[in-house]
């Protein structure tokens, strides 16, 4: 799943990219912003994968927002201006869709960005064939395997690890899109907000929480079509 923003000044617009972007099954909308400032406070708290980008915004355009990021994610120019399509790539954005566009050349765009999100993927596992890592809980640093996580919990800026080997969860000084940047993608489902979930160890899913044992992790209104989109994928309209 490629996690994806909106950042355009016009409704209608968003509303159409909104649209479109609940038919693809391998995206999930994370937000919608209105401006690039707005973007930047997303980006701060949620792991985003693929901006759907405009360019003429005020205060800040759609350039110099990306121009300010150290490690822009994939990026979509969705624009009605033509002129800046050269500026666009020298930024190594995926595409440059002019307004109006269809469905198919969205599409055209987004299977391109799925490529090469695909391609940073493989790339991320061959160059990290060790993903445990070390978390600094009650000053002691702490070995954490992957495979023995059950599912994450957020308080602000702290983070519960909860394990299958330990009753007690680690605690440490950390966030929850900090965490989820560390973890391999595709392993960890985000349920809710604040909660993130070891995908091959669910076992029941409910109304509004999945089952690991007998742990239940809430789900977000937001995330509910997500997690059916991934879990049962046969139900996918």
């Amino acid at each position: 799943m490629m996690r994806c923003i909106i950042v355009d000044d016009e409704q209608l617009v968003r509303d159409l990219l909104e649209d479109n972007i609940r038919q693809i099954p391998f995206l999930q909308l994370v937000n919608t912003c209105k401006n690039a400032l707005e973007a930047a406070d997303v980006l701060q708290t949620e792991k985003v994968d693929l901006i759907f980008l405009d360019i003429q915004m005020a205060r800040l355009n759609g350039l110099q927002f990306l121009q300010s990021l150290n490690e822009p994610p994939l990026v979509i120019l969705v624009t009605a201006y033509e002129k800046y399509a050269l500026e666009g790539f020298d930024l190594n954005v995926v595409d440059y869709v002019l307004k109006p566009f269809s469905f198919e050349r969205l599409l055209k765009a987004i299977n391109r960005a799925n490529e090469l999100f695909k391609l940073k993927q493989i790339k991320a596992v061959s160059t990290n064939k060790a993903p445990d890592f070390f978390v600094n809980a009650e000053y002691t640093l702490v070995k954490i395997v992957v495979s023995d996580i059950e599912y994450i919990e957020g308080l602000k800026d702290y983070i519960k690890i909860h394990l299958s080997s330990s009753p007690k969860p680690v605690l440490t000084h950390m966030t929850i899109k900090a965490i989820e940047e560390k973890l391999p993608s595709g392993a960890f489902i985000r349920t809710h907000k604040s909660f993130l979930a070891a995908a091959g160890k669910i076992t029941t899913v409910k109304r509004d929480f999945v089952c690991i044992k007998e742990k239940e992790i809430p789900i977000g209104e937001f995330y509910k079509e997500n997690i059916i989109r991934i879990l049962h994928p046969e139900n996918k309209k």
